[in-house]
């Protein structure tokens, strides 16, 4: 009876998103899409509604990057010509809003990073704990029937930002103190700060780091709209339950579409960071050219942080593992160059990384030198026979030498329960501080 009366409840909630095709109006005017200019109104698509990521039948072409937009997905459409504005109407969205699939510069050298990690981190703390908590709370907010604080929202993803721009690696190591029983909350907050990685990663204006971190903190809060015992159960999903848990994209869309200013961007991701390349994807099964280029890089975002989180049915993989599933499906079902972005912005030992050395001992990646991936910045844990060593941080790109007067280098990733390790517990008694403060006595 409950599946029964939830899914008569999603139906009617999907059928606000549900496109019907049979507009029609005297005055349409067939325009191919490089005659499209901002003003005109869109009434009809050379393909159904539903094929394409325009979540609204019928719209104003406010800016350049709405006119780019339906110039990506179609090769002609049909607009109303009593519609169109009399005015001069100004591009409110400014070159940022132009950034699309075809225009990112993927050869380019990511910027440099406008601080260090030791300088960094304090204020990284501070904004990753104070921006948790607002998720949280944007969550609980909705999980009671009220709305989303858009203006919190964006002024959060905003200290993200900025904090990124002078140093990703802080966040990116505060990102691996994650608790499974608050998996929701801190996924959100995860997806949001790897966008802005991978976005500073591709040179994105600031204006664009701040609006795909407003779509990786969005993109799930349709999840707190589905009952607790489907969202958190242990085992595997009845075919029901299935399609109740999949429902949380168009419940998210509709809860996005009436917050007050909220980026259309993040209301397209809500509703499509579940479909693929290949078409296969969900609840519309369009195909790529209806995907957006901040919905692909959540996509990816979304993935791979799920796949390295413990859960409640499934233990997290490693780094090598996930991006091997990732450049899997790259190409078919995810955007193969986004994805080799993705990879080479985390490195291949990403700061929070548990790694052998070559001499046996384990360490904790700290920070990634962008001129030499192979060899980051490492707080030796333990020697070779497991016994603990004073903290400190050993920049590997040093070329420092081994008790064997070897070169020392990484072996490998392991997991960090292998050798009894947890990262938060590492964490609280202050282990980066420690070994900064010891790398410079």
């Amino acid at each position: 009876m409950f599946f029964k009366k939830w899914w008569q409840f999603w139906r009617k909630q999907a059928s606000k998103v549900r496109i019907d095709d049979s507009y029609d109006v005297s005055h349409r005017v067939y325009t191919p899409v490089n005659r499209l200019t901002i003003g005109m109104y869109v009434i009809e698509l050379d393909r159904p509604w539903l094929e394409s990521p325009f979540l609204f039948q019928g719209f104003e072409l406010e800016t350049d990057a709405d006119v780019q937009a339906v110039r990506e997905v179609c090769e002609y459409v049909y607009i109303d010509i009593t519609k169109k504005k009399h005015r001069q109407i100004t591009n409110r969205g400014g070159a940022d809003s132009l950034l699309t699939t075809s225009n990112i510069a993927f050869d380019a050298p990511p910027p440099p990073k406008l601080s260090e990690f030791a300088k960094e981190f304090t204020r990284a703390e501070s904004v990753h704990r104070e921006v948790g908590a607002l998720v949280a709370k944007f969550m609980e907010r909705i999980a009671a029937g009220e709305g989303v604080d858009t203006k919190a929202a964006k002024e959060a993803v905003a200290e993200c930002v900025n904090s990124i721009l002078h140093s990703p690696d802080a966040f990116l190591w505060l990102n691996q103190l994650k608790n499974k029983d608050e998996y929701t909350a801190q996924h959100s907050l995860n997806v949001c700060t790897l966008s802005i990685v991978l976005g500073r990663y591709l040179n994105f204006s600031v204006a664009n780091l701040n609006n795909v971190g407003l779509c990786g903190m969005m993109h799930d809060m349709g999840k707190m709209l589905i009952p607790l015992d489907i969202l958190n159960k242990p085992g595997k999903l009845e075919p029901e339950e299935l399609a109740i848990m999949r429902s949380h994209s168009a419940l998210g869309y509709e809860l996005l579409k009436s917050s007050d200013q909220m980026y259309p961007g993040a209301i397209e991701t809500a509703f499509s960071h579940h479909e693929t390349l290949d078409g296969k994807g969900y609840p519309r099964q369009i195909n790529q050219k209806g995907i957006s280029l901040f919905t692909r890089m959540i996509t990816i975002v979304d993935i791979y942080d799920a796949m390295t989180s413990d859960r409640v049915y499934q233990k997290g993989r490693t780094h090598l593992e996930a991006t091997n599933v990732l450049a899997n499906l790259g190409g078919t079902q995810l955007d193969d160059r986004l994805v080799v972005k993705f990879i080479e912005c985390l490195g291949v030992y990403p700061p929070g990384s548990i790694v052998m050395m070559t001499n046996g001992s384990i360490a904790l990646v700290v920070e990634v030198n962008d001129l030499q991936k192979l060899r980051p910045k490492v707080i030796i844990l333990f020697d070779s026979l497991r016994q603990a060593v004073p903290e400190k941080v050993i920049n590997l790109a040093e070329m420092l030498l081994d008790e064997q007067s070897k070169v020392l280098t990484i072996k490998g990733i392991v997991k960090a329960k292998d050798y009894n390790i947890d990262i938060s517990e590492y964490y609280q008694r202050g282990v980066l501080q420690k070994g900064f403060a010891n790398d410079k006595r």
